[in-house]
């Protein structure tokens, strides 16, 4: 007997997420398909409080600049700062003046206040130092991984000085300039002193290798995390400033790759943990590649998600998001035909698909894909259906 559709959907929470799966992740990534919703914020925080009390969990990450983010977790695990001054500071992108955001963060510093550190709960940002219109300095990783190394080891296996590094580097306004993003000339990723702390970053990160032992001895956890931390960023943006200088075709799909890159490598550095959940576009939490078009040009690129799964396997599930409406967008009511149509046609307001019973509901015509006319909202392409592990549904959002 085929499945009826209705029959594939539950509440969302914690429990009915955790019965799609064969066991619990070290990585459960929530996908949204657009950013800053409040009312998508608070399902998600909702969740994430289900899974820290039921499930054990203890992290969350988020599409947030990973140097950022070390504001929030001083301040959600020790209480460092004001929430005012952590919002304002320790979230990317303007996020953190989201009602959501500010929310989650409240919560969690209230969730760990008096708790042993093994309790707490932390937060991580994943993305890299980027924003779309440039990336930062690599000063901050560099002198940060300089530092950390300088006060464990001799001087004499430091690549360079802290002196030498300052001046390769030089004012952080030309590395962050907005104009580089569309003119590739005025980047100073490829200029002789980009060069040179490529090759010295490369020395920093091979010592922080060769001298695991010592410095895990003479190190507290959190200070090796963030070691490694400030390696991947020092490398991960001298690696992209360089591609920034770049004027070949493959430019862009380098770029957005190396930055699907930066967010993978967070991803299983938050999975070392322990169970997180992690909460960006998705994107760059599918199994398949991401697509884009740039004046007119196809590209695609290996999604952070399709990397952390390669490394994880079954250690990384993958929840979908999709939404009926957003009508103060202009986005209505999905055509009957498309996946959101078929889902959007059901009572419920919310909910939780089992994709696995979804596909058997649908037989073997596969739903119409459905084109967006607001192009800040990302619907979901029914071929990569078999991708998913779960899928989100939330039938009207109302309010930004």
């Amino acid at each position: 007997m085929a499945t009826d559709i209705k029959d594939t959907v539950h509440a969302v929470d914690a429990a009915s997420v955790m019965r799609l799966l064969p066991a619990r992740p070290r990585v459960l990534a929530l996908g949204e398909p657009t950013h800053g919703d409040n009312e998508l914020l608070d399902l998600r925080n909702e969740l994430f409080r289900q899974l820290v009390e039921q499930e054990g969990y203890r992290t969350i990450g988020l599409e947030s600049d990973c140097l950022m983010g070390l504001v929030v977790d001083d301040y959600v695990t020790s209480g460092t700062g004001t929430l005012d001054e952590v919002m304002e500071r320790g979230i990317s992108h303007e996020w953190g003046a989201f009602s959501g955001n500010r929310e989650l963060v409240r919560w969690m510093r209230a969730y760990n206040e008096g708790r042993p550190a093994a309790e707490r709960l932390r937060f991580a940002g994943l993305d890299g130092p980027l924003e779309i219109s440039h990336a930062a300095s690599p000063r901050q990783a560099l002198t940060a991984l300089h530092g950390y190394l300088a006060a464990r080891v001799g001087a004499d296996l430091l690549p360079c000085d802290a002196e030498t590094l300052d001046r390769l580097l030089g004012a952080d306004d030309r590395w962050a300039d907005p104009a580089t993003m569309m003119d590739p000339s005025q980047s100073v990723g490829r200029s002789a002193e980009a060069g040179e702390l490529r090759l010295l970053a490369d020395d920093l990160v091979a010592l922080l290798d060769a001298e695991t032992p010592r410095l895990l001895a003479t190190s507290t956890p959190d200070e090796w995390d963030r070691a490694r931390l400030y390696a991947r960023a020092a490398i991960g943006l001298l690696r992209y400033h360089y591609w920034m200088a770049d004027s070949s075709p493959g430019r862009m799909p380098r770029l957005l790759g190396l930055r699907s890159s930066m967010i993978a490598a967070n991803i299983l550095a938050v999975a070392e943990r322990g169970p997180a959940l992690v909460y960006t576009h998705n994107s760059h939490l599918q199994r398949d590649k991401s697509t884009m078009r740039m004046g007119g040009v196809p590209f695609e690129w290996w999604s952070s998600g399709a990397i952390a799964d390669a490394h994880l396997g079954e250690g990384y599930a993958f929840l979908a998001m999709a939404l009926g409406t957003i009508r103060h967008h202009g986005v209505d009511t999905p055509p009957a035909d498309t996946l959101e149509g078929l889902l959007y046609a059901l009572p419920e307001e919310r909910y939780v698909v089992d994709v696995r019973r979804l596909a058997g509901a649908l037989g073997d015509a596969p739903p119409a894909p459905r084109v967006s006319p607001w192009f800040g909202y990302a619907s979901l392409d029914p071929a990569h259906l078999p991708g998913y592990d779960g899928m989100v549904f939330v039938k009207d959002v109302s309010r930004g």
